[in-house]
C-alpha cells in the first residue's frame, strides 16, 4: 500500500517566506502586535512570537521617557552656567544667599502607558525614547522658587 502525493498541513508554520513578511511587518510598524502578527501568518499567536523572537532576534522593551530634548547648544550652555556658579560658590555664603526660581507651562496631554510604548528592536538596538511634545489646548504656569535649603515656595497663577 502506499499513499497518494497530497497538499496537507505544511511541516513547519515558520518557512522562510513568514519570517521575511514578518521582518517587514515589523520594519513599517514597530507596535505590531503578537496577535496582529498571528491573525496576519493565520497560525497561532506562540508560532508569531517564535518567529519573532527565534528567527528574527528581536525583544520587546518599553521607551524610557525623556523630559526634554536638549540641543548641543543648550548642554554646553549648562555647563558654562554650572561652572561659573561653582566658581562664584566658593565663599560659603554666597550658596545659602541666593534663591531663585523657575517656571514651567506644563501643557495637558494623554501620556502613553509602558505597554503602549513597546516596541519590537532587534539585539544590539538601542532603547527606543519617547518625548512629551503633544501639546494640547489645556495648559497651565507653574512657578517654583527655592534656595540652598530647597523648594521655598510653589504656586500656579489663577487663569
Amino acid at each position: 500500500m502506499k499513499d497518494d502525493a497530497r497538499s496537507g498541513c505544511p511541516l513547519t508554520a515558520r518557512p522562510d517566506e513568514n519570517v521575511e513578511f514578518v521582518c517587514r511587518l515589523l520594519t513599517e510598524d514597530r507596535r505590531t502586535t503578537l496577535q496582529m502578527i498571528a491573525d496576519h501568518l493565520n497560525v497561532g499567536k506562540e508560532t508569531g512570537r517564535q518567529i519573532v523572537t527565534k528567527d528574527l532576534g528581536k525583544r520587546k522593551i518599553c521607551a524610557r521617557f525623556v523630559p526634554h530634548a536638549l540641543t548641543t547648544e543648550q548642554k554646553q550652555e549648562r555647563i558654562v552656567y554650572g561652572q561659573d556658579l561653582l566658581l562664584m560658590g566658593q565663599d560659603e555664603c554666597f550658596l545659602e544667599n541666593i534663591i531663585t526660581s523657575d517656571e514651567k507651562c506644563c501643557f495637558a496631554y494623554d501620556p502613553a502607558t509602558k505597554r503602549q510604548s513597546a516596541v519590537w528592536v532587534g539585539q544590539n538596538s538601542p532603547k527606543p525614547k519617547k518625548m512629551r511634545f503633544q501639546k494640547s489646548r489645556v495648559k497651565t504656569m507653574l512657578i517654583v522658587f527655592f534656595d540652598a535649603e530647597g523648594v521655598v515656595r510653589e504656586f500656579v497663577p489663577e487663569g
